[in-house]
Parts: structure tokens; sequence; C-alpha cells
């Protein structure tokens, strides 16, 4: 990857989290996990699905199922930056005036499917490439789930009878941010060893950190790993990512930050950012 285009997507990954957290006031939102994400849904939208603001509802565009609907904050971050959201409309996250809220809704441009109970959104995408493949239509079917989410028995019924069907236009994203709800996915019910549990389903898996845009390239590219077996990417992330004031802390899910907080939050988010960023990058800036 280039120096300008790692810069690019960095910067907007900014921008998307400064949205996020901009959204986690008047009611609140699920920051930490929404954060996780947020380099995961830039990078997916900006650089590998093969759709636009023109093609949402063009049948050969490719599709992405946000199955852990309690992320959306990332999702419209990310329609905001990509021009299919305005700006102004994530001032009425929560308000009755609007489609806005803690789960995705199809009255949004963008929005595949709506979500709420975790689990489901896996086989609503599994049907979709099914018809896909019946057109003969060769596009991408995308399915972000959280790992806590790998606790509902319908994720691995959709992966058998997906791959009954040999669907290898599906990719599915495990955001492994190692946290479900307040507590730590493998103290609750745990999951490891998460590959050998795919594999075991019939699954190609690869893993990558979910914040080095360099890796997702290089994997995604791959796609489809195997022939006639659904792709699994294994994406290492951390709950909070960006504020390291959160980062991996239990009781940070779920917050409704006062507006003082908030603007706290921003100025942590871009002075974390500016730390971070490698010499390389200061070049190309």
């Amino acid at each position: 990857m280039t120096e300008e285009k790692l810069y690019e997507l960095q910067q907007t990954s900014l921008k998307v989290r400064e949205h996020i957290i901009r959204m986690s006031g008047n009611g609140g939102c699920f920051i930490g996990a929404s954060l996780s994400c947020a380099d995961l849904t830039v990078y997916l939208y900006k650089e590998f699905l093969n759709i636009s603001k023109e093609t949402l509802n063009d049948e050969t565009r490719d599709y992405l199922f946000l199955s852990k609907g309690h992320d959306v904050p990332a999702l419209y971050g990310t329609f905001v930056e990509l021009g299919w959201l305005e700006k102004d409309r994530l001032n009425n996250h929560l308000k009755t005036n609007d489609f806005i809220y803690w789960h995705p809704n199809r009255n949004i441009p963008g929005i595949e499917f709506h979500s709420g109970s975790l689990g489901h959104n896996f086989s609503v995408a599994a049907g979709v490439a099914l018809d896909c493949k019946l057109k003969n239509i060769n596009n991408k079917i995308v399915v972000i789930v959280g790992d806590g989410e790998l606790n509902e028995g319908s994720m691995w019924e959709g992966l058998l009878v997906a791959n009954a069907y040999k669907l290898d236009n599906v990719l599915v994203i495990v955001d492994r941010n190692q946290f479900q709800a307040n507590l730590s996915t493998e103290e609750l019910i745990p999951l490891e060893p998460l590959d050998k549990k795919f594999e075991a389903f019939n699954c190609a898996v690869k893993k990558i950190n979910g914040h080095n845009f360099d890796e997702m390239e290089n994997v995604f590219n791959s796609f489809p790993f195997e022939k006639n077996k659904i792709s699994v990417v294994i994406a290492e992330t951390v709950r909070g990512k960006g504020l390291p004031s959160i980062e991996k802390r239990a009781d940070r899910w779920f917050v409704n930050f006062k507006q003082e907080e908030i603007e706290q939050l921003i100025q942590e988010l871009h002075g974390n950012a500016k730390a971070n960023l490698t010499s390389e990058t200061l070049m190309v800036r």
C-alpha cells in the first residue's frame, strides 16, 4: 500500500472515530465495539467493496451486512465520510424524527438489513449469496460479526447450510475484540481455538490485525481463500481503539457521556493519533 493511501485511510478512520464519540452523548451508544471495527468498515467501503452511492440498489453490487448491529455508529460515520449520509443527520441519533439509533435500519441508504438480536444476519447474508449464485452474479457478500455473537447457535447452523451450498462468495469478518458486553469472551464462554472451530465447519480461515491496513489489503485481496468454501477473517482488534483511557475496559461497553467528556475524548483521540503517526506518514503529510 502506498504511503498516500495509508495516510488517507488513517485520516478517514480518525474522522469516523470522532463521529462515534460524538454519538456517545444524549442517550449514548456502544462506543467500545464501534471503535474496534472502525478501521475495518473504512477499509472495506473505500478499498474492497464494489459499491457506491449510485449503485446502492444495483443487484450486481457487493453487500455488507453488519451482524453486530450495535456497532452501527462506525457504519454511520463511514457513510458520512463516503458522502452517503449528511453529517448533520448524526445529530438526530436516538431522536424520533429520524431512523438513526442503536441498530441498523434499512431506511438509511447503504444499510442492507436491520439487526437487533445477534446471530441472525449471517443467515440473511447466506440467502443473498445463494440468490446471487443462482443469478450468476459475481459479487462479494461480506458479514461483520462480533466474537461474542459466536455464542449464538444460529451462526454455526448458518455456516453448515452455507457450506453445503458452497457459497464461496461469502466473507465472514470476526471483530475479535475479546469482549462480550461487560465480560471477556474467554471468561464468559471461551471461544478459543476460534480458527480451529471455523475450520471444523469447513471454512477457510485467516487472521489479521484488524487495525492494520496493509494486512487487510494483503488478506482481503486473496478472497475467496479456497474454492467452494466460506472465507473467514479473524480480525484481532482492541475494544475502544483510539482512546487509551477506555481501551480494553469492560465498563466501557455502553456509555452516555456528557458534552464536556465528549470534548475531552475528542482531544484524546487526536492526541493519540498524532503520537502514533509513523515518520513515513508524517513525511506524506
